[in-house]
């Protein structure tokens, strides 16, 4: 055979295969497939045909499965981006909440407020049952550094006469074993 009739055959063999994957009738699509077509330019041909929709989400099950169906968007979403604030604001909040509660149960605290209760002059001013003025969370605001011996804390407290608050202030000087200054 010569060299024009085989090139011919393969175009009507690339014609016949290119109208299965498209779904075309032979005879449609002879203007498609030339010699000067390149591989890319047919396929940007063959995906230029209606696609199925991706299914969408809660939409109804996919019950068939087609290869000539477009792709599900990826593109990523910015939802995230309005948790990255909730998030940092929420520990936060926690992280007080757990500082608040070490400095409330520790001795320095309950040691200054029995001091109070005992203080006859306290007792003078606030009256008996002198307690925290907030009943659920005591709130002690200031610095509580034991280890380097620096406390500045201040909370509220009430007596059944009025309400005040405390102020207490110890520095430790001299590092380790050092004075105490009230």
């Amino acid at each position: 055979m010569s060299r024009p009739i085989l090139s011919r055959l393969a175009v009507a063999a690339n014609r016949v295969q290119f109208s299965r994957i498209c779904g075309l009738p032979p005879h449609r699509s002879p203007s498609l497939i030339t010699r000067n077509r390149t591989p890319s330019a047919l396929q940007s041909i063959i995906f230029r045909r209606s696609l199925i929709a991706a299914p969408k989400e809660g939409g109804p099950p996919l019950l068939q499965r087609s290869a000539n169906r477009e792709l599900p968007d990826v593109t990523p979403k910015r939802r995230y981006l309005i948790h990255i604030p909730i998030f940092l604001i929420s520990m936060y909040i926690a992280a007080n909440l757990l500082f608040n509660y070490q400095r409330s149960s520790s001795s320095v605290v309950s040691s200054t407020l029995y001091a109070l209760r005992v203080n006859p002059d306290a007792r003078e001013i606030l009256g008996d049952e002198i307690s925290f003025k907030a009943k659920t969370i005591p709130w002690i605001h200031g610095t509580m550094d034991q280890l380097h011996g620096k406390i500045d804390i201040s909370y509220k407290v009430r007596g059944s006469k009025g309400e005040g608050t405390v102020h207490f202030l110890s520095v430790r000087e001299g590092g380790e074993g050092g004075e105490v200054q009230n």
